[in-house]
């Protein structure tokens, strides 16, 4: 195996993806099947995986698919799920979760994904990658099934920083229709600013101040804002882009994983409760089959840390084989799309447009 962040000869004709391979719940077995479970689905892909050489060789090797699409980088320290943030910016360098972030950094990989502790991935992206400039907060975006004829909406942030102001807001509409071109090719995305209410008068300071702006701004960016939009909207009809900040989306995001899991338990529940119930499962067993498919949050597994000189995947801690492949599989789209490019055209277009026009001024009660 190689130990350096150059990939062999083999992986330059793919897109390269660095996985650190130590983050997940579920250790490094896992995240090794996922890999193997992309390559076996695309040609087109290769990988870097980080971790101790020790033990991820031996897993590489089980998957004849990985064969030639695949180096190992030596490291031998692994981030915790309890370790703080500044801990880990202190003394993980030696750290899989650092190595592969700095493959993306010295270009030999488009994309990192890590199943791995979310403030230290966020604070190690930000340090190393760097700040779009125009970017003063960095955002996670995720997908979430909806209603719309894309199947997905777009909502950030889900838990890169608990605060935003309206300026801060009026970039993640940015970002989050960038991400909504790239990963689900809407021409002229639809944006909701979530609120308490769709009334013009309620919602604190700030929302009132990244309306005034994503009004301003709609036009020249290539977006239709509309409006205040509740909780109810967020896997709706109504827009395709929902933006908030990061305390509200991560309460949102962790709500809605824990109401689909609750659901489904129900379901079974319902379907094994007698015989007849049973009977009835085994006569809806395809249509079941597809709402398991459909609710099922493995399959739309990774959010996006966005507003980086460099793209990150966060993948969920406890993601298994199929929830790692799903990350992956991301991704490699948004490496294809070259979406960091397009998304610091977007920011700095943005940019030159409010240095032209003058500061809106928050709404008074």
């Amino acid at each position: 195996m190689n130990a350096s962040h150059t990939p062999d000869i083999g992986l330059t004709q793919s897109t390269v993806i660095s996985v650190d391979a130590m983050g997940g719940d579920l250790g490094p077995a896992a995240v090794v099947a996922g890999a193997a479970r992309s390559a076996r689905k695309n040609p087109d892909i290769a990988f870097i995986l980080h971790g101790p050489e020790t033990e991820l060789a031996p897993l590489v090797a089980k998957y004849p698919e990985l064969q030639g699409k695949c180096t190992v980088h030596n490291a031998v320290g692994v981030v915790q799920m309890s370790d703080k943030p500044s801990q880990v910016m202190r003394s993980g360098k030696d750290t899989s979760m650092w190595s592969a972030i700095d493959a993306v950094r010295d270009k030999s990989a488009a994309v990192c994904v890590s199943c791995g502790n979310t403030g230290a991935l966020m604070a190690l992206s930000m340090v190393r990658l760097r700040k779009l400039p125009g970017v003063n907060r960095p955002a996670i975006a995720v997908m979430w099934p909806s209603r719309n004829p894309q199947g997905y909406n777009v909502m950030l942030d889900v838990g890169a920083d608990i605060r935003a102001d309206g300026e801060d807001l009026a970039n993640y509409a940015l970002m989050g229709v960038a991400y909504a071109r790239e990963g689900l090719g809407l021409v002229r995305p639809r944006v909701g600013l979530l609120n308490v209410g769709t009334e013009e008068n309620k919602g604190r300071a700030e929302l009132k101040d990244a309306q005034e702006r994503m009004e301003k701004m709609q036009r020249d960016a290539g977006f239709d804002y509309v409006g205040f939009v509740e909780g109810g909207d967020i896997g709706g009809t109504r827009c395709d882009v929902i933006v908030t900040d990061g305390f509200t989306g991560n309460i949102a995001l962790k709500t809605g994983e824990g109401t689909a899991k609750l659901i489904g338990d129900f379901t079974r529940d319902a379907f094994t409760h007698s015989l007849w119930s049973k009977l009835g499962a085994l006569c809806a067993r395809g249509s079941l089959m597809r709402l398991r498919k459909r609710m099922d949050p493995r399959r739309s597994n990774g959010g996006v840390f966005i507003g980086l000189n460099g793209t990150v995947v966060k993948s969920h801690g406890s993601a298994d084989e199929l929830a790692v492949s799903s990350a992956i599989k991301l991704a490699f789209r948004l490496a294809q799309s070259g979406f960091t490019d397009h998304l610091a055209a977007r920011v700095a277009s943005a940019a030159a447009l409010a240095q032209d026009d003058p500061q809106p001024q928050q709404n008074q009660e």
